[in-house]
C-alpha cells in the first residue's frame, strides 16, 4: 500500500469525476487532501464523504484566485507538498466554427491555471525542500483530435509546462510529472449510447474504457516516494490505445 501519511494535497477541480478520486486515493493513502472546486457546496460536500479533506472554492481562470488559494491551503494546512493540476473544461468544435472565447477559456483553465499554480506553490516546496506536482494531460495533447483543436493544444501545453517545470524544480527535489488519461469512465461518457461506448471500446487494446480510479491510482504512485526519481515524464493511461 502507498503511504502518503503526513503529507498535504491539493487537488484542482476535485469535487466529482477523476478529481474526486484522485482525492479520494489520496486520503486513503494517507494524506491531508484539499478539494478545490469552482462551486464551494460541491467541494465541501465532496470533502466531508471522503474524510481528511477540506473543500475550497476557486475559479481557476483567474490567476489572483488561483494564487490566493495556494496560499489558503498552506495556511489552513501548515504546509502543501502535492499539487494535483486537474481541472479542466471542453469547448469543442472545428476550427472553423471555433470561437476566440472558446479557445481562450480553455487555455485559461487547462493551462494557465496549472501555471499559475506550479509558480505558487514552488516557493513552499523550495523551502521545504520537496514537492511532486502531477498534471493532468491527455492523450489528445499527444495525438491531436478534430473538434478539439484548442483543447488539445491545452493538454500539449500542459505537457511541455511539465517538463520545463521538472527542469528547473529538480535540484530542489520537487518532481513534476504528467499523466494522459484515454477515454475514462465519466458523467461524459455515461450519456453516450451503447454503440458510442463500443465504437471507443473497439479504438482500446484492452477493449474497455478506463476508471477513474486507473488516473486516481498513477498520481499516487507518482505522488509517493516509490516515484522519487522520476520527473518530467509523461505517464499515458489509456489501455494502450496511444503506442
Amino acid at each position: 500500500m502507498i503511504s502518503l501519511t503526513g503529507k498535504t494535497a491539493l487537488v484542482t477541480g476535485a469535487a466529482r469525476g477523476i478529481g474526486r478520486s484522485i482525492a479520494e486515493t489520496l486520503v486513503a493513502c494517507g494524506a491531508r487532501v484539499a478539494i478545490a472546486d469552482l462551486d464551494l457546496a460541491s467541494a465541501e460536500k465532496t470533502a466531508q464523504e471522503i474524510g481528511e479533506a477540506r473543500g475550497f472554492a476557486c475559479d481557476v481562470s483567474d490567476p489572483a484566485a488561483v494564487t490566493m488559494l495556494i496560499q489558503t491551503v498552506e495556511d489552513a494546512f501548515g504546509s502543501l507538498d502535492i499539487l494535483v493540476n486537474n481541472a479542466g473544461i471542453t469547448r469543442d468544435n472545428l476550427m472553423a466554427r471555433m470561437k476566440d472565447e472558446d479557445w481562450d477559456a480553455v487555455m485559461a483553465v487547462n493551462l494557465r491555471s496549472a501555471f499559475v499554480a506550479t509558480r505558487a506553490v514552488q516557493r513552499g516546496m523550495m523551502k521545504r525542500r520537496f514537492g511532486r506536482i502531477i498534471n493532468i494531460a491527455s492523450v489528445v495533447g499527444i495525438m491531436g483530435n478534430k473538434g478539439q483543436a484548442n483543447y488539445s493544444a491545452s493538454k500539449a501545453g500542459l505537457i511541455g509546462l511539465t517538463k520545463s517545470s521538472a527542469k528547473e524544480l529538480a535540484s530542489r527535489n520537487i518532481l513534476v510529472n504528467a499523466i494522459a488519461p484515454g477515454f475514462i469512465q465519466t458523467a461524459m461518457t455515461d450519456k453516450l449510447s451503447d454503440e458510442a461506448k463500443a465504437q471507443l471500446a473497439a479504438q482500446i487494446p484492452l477493449a474497455r474504457l478506463g476508471e477513474p480510479k486507473d488516473i486516481a491510482n498513477a498520481v499516487a504512485f507518482l505522488a509517493s516516494d516509490l516515484a522519487s526519481y522520476i520527473t518530467g515524464q509523461v505517464l499515458v493511461v489509456d489501455g494502450g490505445m496511444v503506442m
